[in-house]
């Protein structure tokens, strides 16, 4: 049996699994990052992690064919370097080069929005799909893209960072120093900004009593309380919506895809989320009254889609 193995790296915790001919994980093992420790450290748990999945699976790690490693930031697949990482307090540093230290099968490095677009092809709601579009919703916007069944790099390997297109001009400030970013309205934080500044403006909404109970102000707070007929939360859903489903729209203008994919906790938002965004996206897809848009679906494989696309990195 032809057996893989990859790791994908957040900002909080280290996972690594081991994948059967069937790409299942048949072991999995999760270590904590630390906080902005440095990149020497962290690659040796990272290479701690895989090693300690491989023996749960009775399985040498010279046995594998290769191993990949997802994480958050601009890196260099060609190079092995990581430009920069915000979410790890990396700028500039040979990753691979200190990865191939501790690990005895070629090392192949990757975003971890791409890997999670890669797993979603090889093992989930992507099927045999050749062109997908991946949008990651959480702390920040990820994105991947599969064109023509491979992964869409750029010349310098650093392209499709779609959650750092500009969407308002002069807009609200983005976490990379820009300003007017996806990120800034259609992430985790800017949804919760959005609902602190509807909360402020009325009073009156069960928003401001919801986030008492549940001691403090979540992405989820509008959700929960538009689904209760609450008319500010869903002038907030309806806004957050309409952000997302106007950068979709660009995005399907540009790749027409097959199918756009959801991910992140908001993806299980049905009928308050992707149903908003399959009727809007098609007001900002070009040709949309002539040809019908592709459907925007949820991703399927959660937190396991990093593991299974990382450990496919050298496939695409």
């Amino acid at each position: 049996m032809n057996y893989r193995i990859g790791v994908d790296v957040g900002g909080t915790g280290i996972k690594a699994g081991v994948l059967d001919g069937d790409n299942r994980i048949i072991a999995k093992i999760s270590v904590p990052t630390g906080a902005f420790r440095s990149y020497k450290e962290v690659a040796k748990d990272m290479a701690g992690a895989a090693g300690e999945a491989a023996r749960k699976a009775g399985i040498p790690l010279a046995s594998f064919p290769c191993m990949g490693f997802g994480m958050p930031g601009s890196l260099n697949p060609r190079t092995g370097r990581l430009a920069f990482s915000g979410n790890l307090g990396w700028r500039d540093v040979p990753i691979r080069e200190e990865l191939e230290k501790y690990i005895p099968v070629p090392v192949y490095i990757g975003n971890d929005a791409n890997c999670a677009v890669i797993g979603e092809v090889v093992a989930g709601a992507a099927g045999t799909m050749k062109n997908v579009v991946m949008l990651t919703l959480g702390t920040g916007v990820g994105g991947g893209v599969i064109i023509d069944g491979k992964l869409l790099r750029g010349s310098d390997g650093m392209g499709a960072e779609l959650g750092h297109m500009l969407l308002v001009l002069g807009g609200e400030p983005c976490t990379c120093g820009a300003s007017g970013c996806v990120e800034a309205y259609a992430s985790a934080p800017a949804l919760i900004r959005q609902t602190k500044e509807a909360m402020a403006k009325h009073p009156e909404s069960m928003m401001n009593p919801h986030a008492v109970r549940k001691g403090k102000v979540s992405a989820r707070t509008a959700f929960d309380c538009a689904k209760q007929g609450d008319i500010a939360a869903l002038e907030v859903v309806d806004r957050y919506a309409e952000y997302l489903s106007a950068a979709i729209g660009s995005l399907i203008t540009v790749f027409r895809p097959e199918a756009v994919l959801i991910g992140g906790g908001l993806s299980n938002e049905k009928e308050y989320l992707l149903d908003r965004l399959n009727r809007r996206a098609a007001v900002y897809a070009f040709g949309s009254d002539v040809v019908p848009v592709p459907p925007i679906i949820k991703a399927t494989l959660g937190n396991d889609a990093g593991i299974i696309g990382a450990a496919y990195l050298d496939t695409m």
